[in-house]
Order: C-alpha cells, then structure tokens, then sequence
C-alpha cells in the first residue's frame, strides 16, 4: 500500500482522496505501482488547479460572459466533486466559490454599466429629438437641412434602447424630418413658381423692349425703358438659366435705342465728356471707401456718391464699362462686407455652433475617461476600441472648433 497527505493506494489497486468528509474513492489502478497510481491522479489534480488558474486569468482580464464564465465553472466542480484526483479538493472548490463571487459581481457591475448606457443614451436620443423638432419649423434651409443630417450620423452612433422607447423617439425623430423636408419642398415649390412668374414677366418685357429698339421718340422711348426698367427690378428674379439670357436681350434692346440715339445726339458728346469727368471723380471718391473698415459710414457714403451718380446722366457709351465697373467693384466689396458681418454675427449660426462644440467636446471627454478605465481595469480590447470611436468624435470636434472661429467665438 502507498499514500501521501491527500491519498492512498490500498492493497487491491483501489485509489482513495482524504477530505473534510473522510476519504474518497478516486479509482482504481491495476496497470502498475501504487507510486505511479498516486503521481496519475495527482497529474490530474495539478491538471485542475492549471484550470481554475486559467479560469481566473480569463475572468480576471477578458471580457468573458458570466454565462460562459458559469458553466466553465460548474464544469470544472463537477470534476471536484466526483473525486477524480488526488490533492486538496477542498481549496480547489474555496477557489471556485471565489470565483463565483467575483463572476456574480462582474455580472451585476455590467448590469450596472449597461443600465447606465442606456439612460445615456436615451437623454442622448430625446436631446436629437427635441433639437429635430426644433429645426423641423426653421426657415434656414440649407443649414437646418445639414444639421439634421448631422443628427441622423449622431444618432446612429448611439446604442438601442429597448424596442419600444427606440421605436417612439425614432418615430418622433423622423416625423420631425420629414415634416421639414415637407416645409422646405414646399418652399422651394413656392418660390419655383415665383420665379415662372418672374419668367413671363421678364418676357414680356424683353419683347416690349425689343419693339422698341428703332423707335425715334428719343424722350417718350426713353422714359418708356425707365419704367421697363423698374418693371423688371419690381419682377423678381426668374429661374438661373433663363436670367441671364433675359437679361441681355433686355439689355441689348436698350443698347441697340441709346445708341441710335446718341448717334442722333452727337452734339451731346461734350456734355457726356464732362459727365465722364464728373464719374470719374466719383469712382476716385469711393474707391477710398475700400477696405472697408467702417460698414455703416461706407454704406451711407456709397448710397450719397450713388445718388450724385445716377443725377449726372450718360457718359461716352465706350467708357461706360470701365467707369461703371469702378463702381461697381466698390459695391460689391461693401456686399462682401455686410456678408461678412452678417455670418460673425448671426446668433442662431453661433449657437449652433456653439452648441455642436459643447455636445461633441462632451463626448469626447467622455470617451477618454472611459478609455482610462478601461485600461485601469486591463481591458485593453476595449480600451482599443474606443480609441478608434474617440479619434472620429476629435475629428468631428475639431472641424466644429474650425468652424466656431468663424464666429469669433
């Protein structure tokens, strides 16, 4: 017979574990010593404890199910608890106990965690949904229309809720865009058929303005294309690819008038020498409105020179491009100006810039103090992975900084 602390071998092969509850059949052995019965079921003990040392491991750093971790659990006991090897079975099975303790806490930590997602996420989601709704009643369609779809990208970011809370904030979600979307066909429908108007309108007038090209009522003609003139400014503007082409055939019928007239009236050359004088002297004061560094006072001060302007009357029909494009250039870079003013001070733009920094700022902090608890807890895999989510939410954030600075803000 052989035995050591935890086992014995008896005279007929038969193989015995000592526990708190007294001793064990482990088995029996008949193909050699009671030495090499003993190292066998011992080998198997030692085979265990690698078990449980690998179960903790894998509990300990992974993110293993507590359902799998379970049933690995309850495997490994059933091996115990049938008295298969040949060692301290009551520390192994104190080890499992530990085991199960820290698979049950886990468990009720993810509980907690996923619980805490979802209450993030549902403030997250009615926070889109009220914004949605918001911008479901703007009239700024471009950017309500790019804000939206800025919402849907957010919101395919968030985790589900549960079916029914999901399903009534997406309804609402979508209602709120589509009843935009109904809003701004509607408005641009309108304003397509404005501009129809605006067509025929115009078209009218093109071919009023081209009977009249060879008329010699220099006075009753002329005054004729002022009015047309007012006509067409009071008409709107018509659909981009008809514009233009209206426009010069409107154009080149006054042309066509004036210059059969002042080829009439050549005598008049010297008076329109002096108005080209008085013009240019003119474009000379206002270029020195440019840069602008006083919005207001430039365009008070172009709207006065604009006024003397339109009193002095014709110049030599060659130098009209020119000077009129002196002035021109000074127009437009007043328009720049108030453009320009208009954008750093528009609030509603601001705002939502502002508030798009504050939201994506948020996020990102968040990330990073998960990230860091994540790696404190040694789950790197996770840790990874959201490092990848958090360079696409600093990206976002970035662009929104950049775009915030247009602001002054």
């Amino acid at each position: 017979m052989s035995s050591d602390p935890w086992g014995r071998v008896d005279e007929t092969g038969t193989v015995y574990v000592r526990t708190a509850e007294g001793e064990k059949v482990v088995g029996s052995w008949q193909a050699g010593s009671p030495e090499e019965a003993l190292a066998y079921f011992e080998r198997k003990y030692e085979g265990l404890v690698v078990e449980i040392g690998l179960l903790e491991k894998r509990v300990r750093t992974t993110d293993l199910s507590a359902k799998d971790a379970t049933t690995a659990i309850e495997h490994i006991r059933t091996q115990i608890d049938e008295h298969h090897a040949v060692g301290d079975l009551a520390a192994l099975a104190a080890r499992l106990d530990k085991l199960v303790k820290t698979v049950d806490s886990r468990r009720e930590e993810r509980k907690a965690e996923k619980a805490k997602q979802a209450d993030e996420a549902r403030v997250a989601k009615e926070g889109l949904v009220a914004e949605a709704e918001e911008l479901a009643q703007s009239e700024q369609w471009r950017a309500a229309g790019e804000r939206l779809r800025a919402l849907v990208d957010i919101w395919k970011g968030l985790p589900r809720l549960d079916r029914k809370s999901d399903d009534e904030l997406w309804h609402r979600f979508s209602h709120a865009r589509s009843a935009f979307s109904k809003r701004r066909k509607a408005h641009f429908a309108a304003l397509d058929a404005q501009r129809e108007d605006a067509r025929k309108v115009k078209e009218r007038l093109v071919a009023e303005a081209e009977s009249l090209a060879n008329s010699t009522d220099w006075g009753g003609t002329a005054a004729r294309y002022r009015e047309l003139m007012s006509e067409w400014k009071a008409a709107g503007r018509a659909q981009r690819e008809h514009e233009d082409d209206l426009w010069n055939r409107f154009r080149g019928a006054q042309d066509v008038f004036f210059a059969a007239r002042g080829e009439v009236f050549a005598e008049r050359d010297a008076e329109f020498g002096e108005n080209l004088k008085l013009k240019e002297e003119l474009a000379t004061e206002a270029e020195k409105l440019v840069p602008v560094t006083d919005l207001k006072a430039a365009r008070a001060a172009f709207r006065a020179l604009n006024e003397r302007w339109e009193a002095i009357g014709h110049v030599p029909r060659d130098a009209r491009p020119r000077i009129e494009g002196r002035m021109h250039a000074v127009e437009r870079a007043i328009q720049e100006a108030e453009e320009a003013e208009w954008r750093r001070t528009n609030p509603e733009a601001r705002a939502r810039a502002a508030g798009l920094t504050g939201q994506l700022q948020d996020a990102v902090d968040k990330l990073r103090g998960q990230i860091d608890t994540a790696r404190a807890a040694g789950n790197d895999a996770r840790a990874d992975k959201l490092s990848k989510e958090l360079e696409g939410r600093q990206a976002l954030l970035d662009q929104a900084l950049k775009g915030l600075q247009e602001f002054g803000g």
